[in-house]
Protein backbone atom coordinates (compact mmCIF):
# COMPACT_ATOMS: atom_id res chain seq x y z
CA UNK A 1 0.00 0.00 0.00
CA UNK A 2 0.98 3.81 0.46
CA UNK A 3 3.43 5.40 2.38
CA UNK A 4 3.09 7.88 4.59
CA UNK A 5 5.19 10.45 4.48
CA UNK A 6 5.32 12.98 7.53
CA UNK A 7 8.73 15.28 6.70
CA UNK A 8 8.16 18.98 6.24
CA UNK A 9 8.86 19.30 2.84
CA UNK A 10 6.05 18.16 -0.22
CA UNK A 11 6.13 14.89 -0.99
CA UNK A 12 5.26 14.17 -4.54
CA UNK A 13 2.48 12.96 -5.81
CA UNK A 14 1.10 9.37 -5.34
CA UNK A 15 0.92 7.13 -8.00
CA UNK A 16 -1.33 4.65 -6.21
CA UNK A 17 -3.66 4.28 -3.66
CA UNK A 18 -3.14 6.64 -0.78
CA UNK A 19 -4.45 7.52 2.80
CA UNK A 20 -4.34 6.54 6.13
CA UNK A 21 -7.73 4.57 5.70
CA UNK A 22 -6.02 2.56 2.63
CA UNK A 23 -5.08 -0.30 5.02
CA UNK A 24 -8.35 -0.68 6.82
CA UNK A 25 -9.96 -0.95 3.12
CA UNK A 26 -10.15 -4.61 2.77
CA UNK A 27 -10.91 -5.83 -0.82
CA UNK A 28 -12.38 -8.76 -2.16
CA UNK A 29 -10.90 -8.45 -5.55
CA UNK A 30 -9.43 -7.23 -8.00
CA UNK A 31 -10.73 -3.99 -9.07
CA UNK A 32 -9.52 -2.16 -12.37
CA UNK A 33 -11.35 -4.08 -14.43
CA UNK A 34 -14.59 -3.62 -12.95
CA UNK A 35 -17.43 -0.62 -13.53
CA UNK A 36 -17.05 1.69 -10.42
CA UNK A 37 -20.09 -0.02 -8.81
CA UNK A 38 -18.97 -3.07 -9.18
CA UNK A 39 -15.67 -2.21 -7.85
CA UNK A 40 -16.86 0.07 -4.80
CA UNK A 41 -19.12 -3.72 -3.89
CA UNK A 42 -15.56 -4.98 -3.67
CA UNK A 43 -14.90 -3.23 -0.31
CA UNK A 44 -17.19 -4.21 2.92
CA UNK A 45 -16.59 -0.76 3.68
CA UNK A 46 -18.13 1.00 0.99
CA UNK A 47 -21.28 -1.48 1.51
CA UNK A 48 -24.27 1.54 2.38
CA UNK A 49 -23.02 3.35 -0.48
CA UNK A 50 -23.31 0.92 -3.36
CA UNK A 51 -27.03 -0.28 -1.53
CA UNK A 52 -27.99 3.86 -2.08
CA UNK A 53 -26.76 3.39 -5.54
CA UNK A 54 -28.60 0.34 -6.08
CA UNK A 55 -31.59 2.11 -4.61
CA UNK A 56 -31.30 5.21 -6.49
CA UNK A 57 -31.43 3.34 -9.74
CA UNK A 58 -27.34 4.79 -10.23
CA UNK A 59 -25.05 1.39 -10.88
CA UNK A 60 -26.37 2.21 -15.01
CA UNK A 61 -25.35 5.77 -15.24
CA UNK A 62 -22.39 5.17 -12.93
CA UNK A 63 -21.21 2.47 -14.47
CA UNK A 64 -22.39 3.51 -17.96
CA UNK A 65 -19.97 6.89 -18.02
CA UNK A 66 -16.91 6.37 -19.82
CA UNK A 67 -14.47 8.21 -17.34
CA UNK A 68 -15.49 9.54 -13.90
CA UNK A 69 -14.29 10.68 -10.16
CA UNK A 70 -16.35 9.21 -7.15
CA UNK A 71 -16.17 10.76 -3.90
CA UNK A 72 -17.91 7.95 -1.59
CA UNK A 73 -18.68 7.96 1.37
CA UNK A 74 -17.24 4.77 3.63
CA UNK A 75 -20.23 3.51 5.95
CA UNK A 76 -18.77 5.37 8.81
CA UNK A 77 -19.59 8.56 7.08
CA UNK A 78 -22.98 7.66 7.17
CA UNK A 79 -23.33 6.50 10.38
CA UNK A 80 -22.56 10.16 10.95
CA UNK A 81 -25.78 11.59 9.57
CA UNK A 82 -28.30 11.99 11.46
CA UNK A 83 -30.87 8.72 11.81
CA UNK A 84 -34.09 10.87 10.94
CA UNK A 85 -32.20 12.65 8.06
CA UNK A 86 -30.58 9.45 6.84
CA UNK A 87 -34.03 7.68 6.48
CA UNK A 88 -35.53 10.69 4.56
CA UNK A 89 -32.81 10.73 2.20
CA UNK A 90 -33.15 6.80 1.96
CA UNK A 91 -36.80 7.02 1.17
CA UNK A 92 -36.84 9.73 -1.40
CA UNK A 93 -35.09 8.58 -4.74
CA UNK A 94 -34.81 11.89 -6.47
CA UNK A 95 -33.32 13.40 -3.39
CA UNK A 96 -31.03 10.46 -2.78
CA UNK A 97 -30.33 10.01 -6.56
CA UNK A 98 -29.47 14.34 -5.87
CA UNK A 99 -27.23 13.56 -3.16
CA UNK A 100 -25.02 10.77 -4.48
CA UNK A 101 -24.46 12.38 -8.01
CA UNK A 102 -23.13 15.25 -6.19
CA UNK A 103 -19.84 12.99 -5.25
CA UNK A 104 -19.17 12.13 -8.93
CA UNK A 105 -17.21 14.44 -11.24
CA UNK A 106 -17.67 13.60 -15.12
CA UNK A 107 -13.73 13.09 -15.77
CA UNK A 108 -10.70 11.86 -13.82
CA UNK A 109 -9.25 13.77 -11.25
CA UNK A 110 -5.91 12.92 -10.47
CA UNK A 111 -4.28 13.48 -7.43
CA UNK A 112 -2.50 16.13 -8.74
CA UNK A 113 -5.63 17.76 -9.18
CA UNK A 114 -6.56 17.59 -5.60
CA UNK A 115 -4.42 20.54 -4.30
CA UNK A 116 -6.34 23.58 -5.43
CA UNK A 117 -9.45 21.98 -7.46
CA UNK A 118 -12.72 23.13 -8.47
CA UNK A 119 -15.13 20.30 -10.12
CA UNK A 120 -18.96 20.79 -11.15
CA UNK A 121 -20.47 17.27 -10.33
CA UNK A 122 -23.00 15.21 -12.15
CA UNK A 123 -25.50 16.68 -10.01
CA UNK A 124 -24.57 20.42 -11.45
CA UNK A 125 -23.05 21.63 -8.69
CA UNK A 126 -19.70 22.73 -7.55
CA UNK A 127 -16.99 20.41 -4.82
CA UNK A 128 -13.76 21.57 -3.83
CA UNK A 129 -10.82 19.80 -3.15
CA UNK A 130 -7.35 21.17 -1.19
CA UNK A 131 -4.27 20.11 0.55
CA UNK A 132 -1.20 17.99 -0.43
CA UNK A 133 1.09 14.88 -0.07
CA UNK A 134 -1.64 12.41 0.80
CA UNK A 135 -3.41 14.91 2.80
CA UNK A 136 -6.57 16.05 1.20
CA UNK A 137 -10.23 17.09 1.92
CA UNK A 138 -13.03 17.87 -0.28
CA UNK A 139 -15.26 21.08 0.43
CA UNK A 140 -13.57 22.02 2.88
CA UNK A 141 -14.88 19.50 5.55
CA UNK A 142 -14.69 15.57 4.04
CA UNK A 143 -11.50 13.78 4.49
CA UNK A 144 -9.61 11.28 1.95
CA UNK A 145 -9.05 8.48 3.98
CA UNK A 146 -7.65 6.65 0.51
CA UNK A 147 -7.82 7.62 -2.45
CA UNK A 148 -6.60 6.97 -6.07
CA UNK A 149 -7.99 3.58 -6.68
CA UNK A 150 -8.42 2.71 -10.11
CA UNK A 151 -11.98 0.95 -11.89
CA UNK A 152 -12.13 0.39 -14.99
CA UNK A 153 -14.32 3.59 -15.89
CA UNK A 154 -13.62 5.82 -12.52
CA UNK A 155 -11.05 6.64 -10.14
CA UNK A 156 -12.47 6.52 -6.44
CA UNK A 157 -11.58 8.75 -3.75
CA UNK A 158 -12.82 7.27 0.09
CA UNK A 159 -14.14 9.99 1.87
CA UNK A 160 -15.18 10.35 5.55
CA UNK A 161 -18.53 11.92 5.43
CA UNK A 162 -21.88 12.20 2.95
CA UNK A 163 -21.37 15.28 1.28
CA UNK A 164 -24.36 17.75 0.41
CA UNK A 165 -24.69 19.90 -2.89
CA UNK A 166 -25.65 23.27 -2.33
CA UNK A 167 -29.17 24.40 -1.94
Amino acid sequence: MATQSHALSPSPSPSGPFGPGCSALSQKADTAKDKVVEAAAAYPQLSQFVAASVRARLNGTLDGKPSITVFVPNNQAFQQVDKAQLASLLGNDGQLKKVLTYHVVDKRITPDELSKGSFKTVEGGKLTTSGSGTDFTVNGKAHIVCGNIKAANATVYVIDSVLRPPS
